[in-house]
């Protein structure tokens, strides 16, 4: 591993710029190129056929950038992808589950809530991680609608609005003392959950961890740059990247290219 080649990360659109906000602050001296497959977007309701490939192939366009280790920033594409990536490329990979393990050793209700897609819900990965935690009640929310109008920078339209209430109130009402957000476009809401949930639920999602694991695998590869210098921060999007943009505040560039 060369530790100056810089970090990859990819995601289904703007949703993994969550993961990469964590790990530019954590890894100040690293390099990154960040892929949004926004053209996909969503991954949540594809086949897990599906996701695969798309998968392998932004994979593929990240090595050809010569990314020293990838960060699928998708909670769908891990629970579904990441092993068959694992096994088929020849470079580290950190994948996002859902933070249901901090979740339920801290409840002190044994009641917790999920907010994810279908595709992260109705995965393998999911059910094994959630199989281990048998004294924890686990109330499972389909987010349908979320990331298209994340996608579409409709974060705090009437519409979002409403479906974040069709969401979070029947897990108010099953007593849930933490929320669960699933999928990484979900942080971006947080402002407007907080405003529905009760103070005393609290949410979590997989962002820090994310970034702590990418550090320890690279230290572990002896792949840290700990060289000051320019530092590059590349975003390719294969559609619009106004939202792109906008969510980055628009400090950086953002190349649009088929992929």
């Amino acid at each position: 591993m060369i530790a100056t080649n810089p970090i990859g990360l990819f995601d289904s659109g703007i949703g993994g710029t969550s993961i990469w906000k964590e790990i530019h602050e954590l890894l100040p001296n690293e390099d990154t190129i960040y892929l949004a497959d926004t053209k996909n977007a969503p991954y949540g309701q594809k086949s897990k056929e599906e996701i695969i490939h798309l998968s392998n192939k932004n994979t593929e366009f990240l090595l050809n950038q010569n990314a020293k280790i990838i960060v699928v920033a998708c909670n769908t594409a891990t629970t579904n992808a990441i092993k068959e990536l694992r096994a088929n490329y020849d470079v580290p990979f950190i994948g996002i589950e859902p933070a249901i393990k901090p979740a339920a050793v801290n409840s002190q209700k044994h009641v917790i809530g999920i907010l994810a897609t279908q595709g992260t819900l109705n995965s393998e990965l999911f059910h094994q991680t959630a199989e281990k935690f048998q004294d924890t009640k686990i109330i499972e929310q389909i987010g349908h609608g979320l990331v298209p109008l994340i996608e579409n920078g409709a974060i705090n339209s009437p519409e979002m609005n409403q479906l974040l209430h069709l969401y979070l109130e029947p897990m108010i009402a099953a007593n849930i003392d933490y929320l669960v957000l699933g999928c990484s476009h979900y942080p971006y809401l947080v402002p407007q959950i907080k405003k529905i949930l009760p103070k005393d639920i609290k949410i979590i999602d997989s962002g820090e961890a994310v970034a702590r694991q990418t550090k320890n695998v690279l230290l572990e590869k002896g792949g840290l740059n700990t060289e000051k210098h320019s530092v590059k921060s590349l975003f390719y999007s294969n559609a619009d990247p106004k939202v792109l943009s906008d969510i980055l505040s628009n400090k950086y560039n953002i190349m649009v290219k088929d992929f």
